[in-house]
C-alpha cells in the first residue's frame, strides 16, 4: 500500500535526521545506504560531498575528485569485494592539505575528524617496531603487555552509526621500514591483516590512505626554477589573477609517479588504487585558509566563551601579517595555524585571564607599525 510503501522510504518518520557537526552543511533530508541499512544524510550525494570535502580542502578540487568515486562505490555496495573499498597515496610538498583531505573526510562522513585510525609511520623506521602494530606473537617476551594498534575493534571504532566506512591514515609512508610496506601488501590486495595472536582483521569497509612528501623536491623545481628561461617566463594573467601557480598538471603527476616509482617496489605501487599528487598553493589558495582558520577560530571562542563570548574585528594589515609569518612557498600552510595561535589566541587568553575583555565586547586586531607583532584594542560593549 502507499503508506507501507512511505514507511519503507522513512517518510513518515517522525525522528529528525541527525545533523553535521556546523549548520553550514547541514541537511534536512536523508537518503538509503543500501549497503548498510544506515540512515545517511543527502550530504553524502557526490555533487554535495565533492562540494564539502572542496570547501575545506582549498586549492586541491581534483584530490577530491578522485576521492569521492570510491566513497559512492561503497554506498552503493559496489565496491569489490575482497579488498579495501580504496587505496591512496596521496604525494605533495608539506603544507598543501594532504592530511587535512583524511580529516575533512572524516568529518563530513562521521561528523568528526578525529573519526580515523592515524598511523605515524615515523614511529616505525626500525624493523622490530612494526611489531607494535599486529602485536608480538604468543611466547614471545612482552606478548600480553604491548597490544596491537590495529584490530577489528579499533577498526570499527573509527566508524559511526552514520557511516560504515572507517578511513585509515599512514602518514609518511616513506619513513616506515620495509616490513610495514611489506606488511600492507596483503591488507591492499586481499583485505586482511594478520595480528600476531593470529586473529585476522579485515579491511573491505575500509579507506586507506598513505601520504608522502617524496618527489616534493622536483615539483617545487618544476613549478618554481632556480636558473634558466622559465624563471623568466610570464605568468598568464588568468592564472595571476587566481593567486596560483603557472604549471601543468599532467607533468607534476609525471613527476610525482616517477618518485613512486623510484621509492616503492612494483608490486607495493600496482596494488594503489589512486597516486594524487598534490599542487603548492597559490597566494589566493592561501588567503582562503587564513579565511578558513580565522572564522574557526571565532567558532571557538563562542563556543568555549557562551555568554562570555566576543567578536574579533580583524584588519587587513592583521591579515598581511599573518600572512606573512605563516606562510611560505616551502613550507604552504602548515605554520599558518601556529602562528594565528601565537600572535592572535595567546594575546586574547592574556586579556580575557587579566578581566580586560568584558562579554559583548569587540576586540580591533591590527599590525603594528613598529613592532612584529599585532595590536589588539578592546572596545567594551556599552553600559
Amino acid at each position: 500500500t502507499a503508506q507501507h510503501a512511505t514507511s519503507q522510504l522513512g517518510l513518515g518518520d517522525s525522528r529528525k535526521p541527525r545533523r553535521y557537526a556546523s549548520d553550514r552543511y547541514a541537511s534536512e533530508t536523508t537518503l538509503l545506504d543500501r549497503r548498510a541499512g544506515n540512515n545517511l544524510e543527502e550530504d553524502l550525494r557526490e555533487e554535495s560531498l565533492l562540494s564539502q570535502l572542496t570547501s575545506r580542502v582549498v586549492g586541491q578540487a581534483h584530490a577530491m575528485e578522485q576521492i569521492v568515486p570510491y566513497v559512492q562505490m561503497h554506498q552503493a555496495g559496489l565496491a569489490p569485494e575482497g579488498r579495501p573499498a580504496g587505496v591512496f597515496l596521496l604525494l605533495g610538498p608539506t603544507g598543501t592539505g594532504k592530511t587535512r583531505t583524511v580529516e575533512a573526510l572524516a568529518e563530513v562522513l562521521h561528523g568528526s575528524e578525529k573519526n580515523l585510525l592515524r598511523v605515524d609511520c615515523g614511529e616505525f623506521q626500525m624493523e622490530h617496531e612494526v611489531a607494535k602494530l599486529i602485536g608480538a606473537p604468543p611466547g614471545y617476551l612482552g606478548h600480553r603487555e604491548t597490544p596491537p594498534m590495529l584490530t577489528q575493534s579499533k577498526l570499527t571504532g573509527a566508524a559511526s552509526e552514520r557511516c560504515d566506512l572507517s578511513l585509515v591514515l599512514f602518514d609518511e609512508i616513506e619513513k616506515a621500514a620495509p616490513s610495514l610496506t611489506r606488511l600492507l601488501l596483503g591488507v591492499r590486495d586481499k583485505a586482511a591483516l594478520r595480528l600476531g595472536d593470529n586473529t585476522s582483521v579485515n579491511f573491505e569497509r575500509t579507506l586507506i590512505f598513505l601520504t608522502s612528501n617524496i618527489g616534493a623536491r622536483e615539483l617545487r623545481k618544476e613549478i618554481q626554477p632556480d636558473f634558466g628561461f622559465e624563471v623568466l617566463k610570464p605568468v598568464p594573467s588568468a592564472a595571476a589573477s587566481a593567486g596560483g601557480f603557472d604549471h601543468s598538471a599532467g607533468k607534476l603527476d609525471r613527476i610525482g609517479a616517477a618518485a613512486v616509482r623510484r621509492k616503492f617496489p612494483p608490486e607495493f605501487v600496482n596494488r594503489i588504487d589512486a597516486v594524487i599528487t598534490y599542487r603548492p598553493l597559490g597566494a589566493g589558495e592561501l588567503v582562503a585558509i587564513l579565511d578558513q582558520q580565522l572564522a574557526a577560530l571565532e567558532r571557538h571562542i563562542d563556543k568555549r566563551l557562551g555568554e562570555r563570548a566576543f567578536s574579533l574585528d580583524i584588519a587587513e594589515s592583521a591579515r598581511t601579517f599573518l600572512l606573512a609569518t605563516g606562510t611560505s612557498t616551502e613550507y604552504g600552510a602548515r605554520e599558518l595555524k601556529r602562528t594565528i595561535l601565537r600572535s592572535l589566541t595567546q594575546p586574547l587568553a592574556a586579556l580575557i585571564a587579566n578581566a580586560g575583555i568584558e562579554p559583548g565586547a569587540v576586540v580591533h586586531v591590527s599590525s603594528g607599525t613598529a613592532t612584529e607583532k599585532l595590536v589588539l584594542k578592546v572596545e567594551q560593549p556599552d553600559a
